[in-house]
């Protein structure tokens, strides 16, 4: 696992630019926030969640999440049809933030073309400098 100035990235996690993390499961893949989203966010108060058949589109919202912090959309990393939404976090919606890259995450979705898909996201050598400039830009904002 990579640690970027206290952020923990997985390796083998793709990361989309609106702090989504996609990790490949087969034909799947599982979906949620990344550790950057939930420190700098607070504490998750309220996740809408889609729904299990839903057809999402990459950059598009699909959700909202609200925290002690920010009330936001939730954009979709991926384009496919949705398999599986995590119902524990109706109850139990801090799991983004005890564990994000666990039992924290938020869907599981099905890619039609998962190859183009994951292309469009941040993996390997692209993950540290892409999170230093998110780190900047916040930093700038204080």
């Amino acid at each position: 696992m990579a640690v970027i100035e206290d952020y923990n990235m997985p390796d083998e996690l793709y990361y989309h630019e609106e702090d989504t993390w996609v990790k490949v499961e087969g034909d799947n893949v599982r979906v949620g926030m990344t550790d950057f989203y939930q420190k700098l966010a607070g504490d998750t108060t309220y996740v809408d969640l889609p729904f299990e058949g839903d057809k999402i589109v990459q950059g598009e919202t699909c959700g909202k999440i609200q925290s002690a912090k920010w009330v936001g959309k939730f954009v979709s990393p991926v384009s496919g049809n949705i398999v599986e939404v995590n119902e524990k976090l109706e109850d139990n919606c801090t799991l983004i933030n005890k564990d994000p890259y666990g039992e924290g995450w938020i869907m599981i979705v099905k890619l039609s073309k998962l190859e183009e898909e994951l292309k469009k996201l941040y993996h390997g050598d692209a993950v540290e400098p892409w999170l230093k400039q998110k780190i900047k830009e916040v930093e700038k904002k204080k």
